[in-house]
């Protein structure tokens, strides 16, 4: 079994899979008559030739250490995963290699934050950390199969961050 180790999610090692969404002063602007912060235009979302449609997740707890099986991917486009309880999420996601999935990296998504995984970026499934997980998503609602699934041959067993 191989072993990986979930880091935080920062957007700079994230970026190949996709977008996070935090407070950044990167294209902020005030709007409101000066009572509200606008953090604009924060993800790539692409539909394709469908439609943004939002759902919700309620998924179940996982724990540490936590076995990844399973990873998935949306062909058609991208699917953003937004926060609505406060409990962390584990994001799993991996390079694409000629139409598998390569070395899986692990991520903690913090309560304030969000991400946008981007078209066809091979992820693991809803992994709410410690507590049952609420999250709106966003992502592709039309024709075609927008899903594909891919199961490891032996688990990769991912641990929590190092704590120091």
């Amino acid at each position: 079994m191989t072993d990986i180790t979930a880091q935080p999610l920062t957007a700079d090692p994230f970026a190949p899979f996709g977008d996070v969404l935090e407070l950044t002063d990167r294209d902020s602007l005030t709007i409101n008559a000066g009572m509200c912060q606008r953090h604009h235009d924060l993800a790539q979302l692409d539909f394709g030739d469908g439609r943004a449609g939002i759902s919700l997740f309620d998924g179940k707890p996982r724990q540490f250490p936590y076995e990844l099986d399973l990873v998935e991917r949306h062909p058609l486009g991208s699917q953003a995963f937004i926060p609505m309880n406060g409990v962390p999420l584990l994001v799993t996601v991996c390079p694409d290699e000629a139409g598998t999935p390569g070395t899986p990296r692990a991520f903690i998504m913090r309560p304030d934050q969000a991400i946008n995984l981007h078209k066809g970026t091979w992820h693991g499934v809803l992994a709410p950390i410690g507590a049952q997980g609420l999250y709106a998503v966003v992502d592709r609602i039309g024709d075609g199969a927008n899903l594909e699934e891919f199961s490891f041959t032996a688990p990769i067993l991912i641990h929590p961050p190092n704590q120091e």
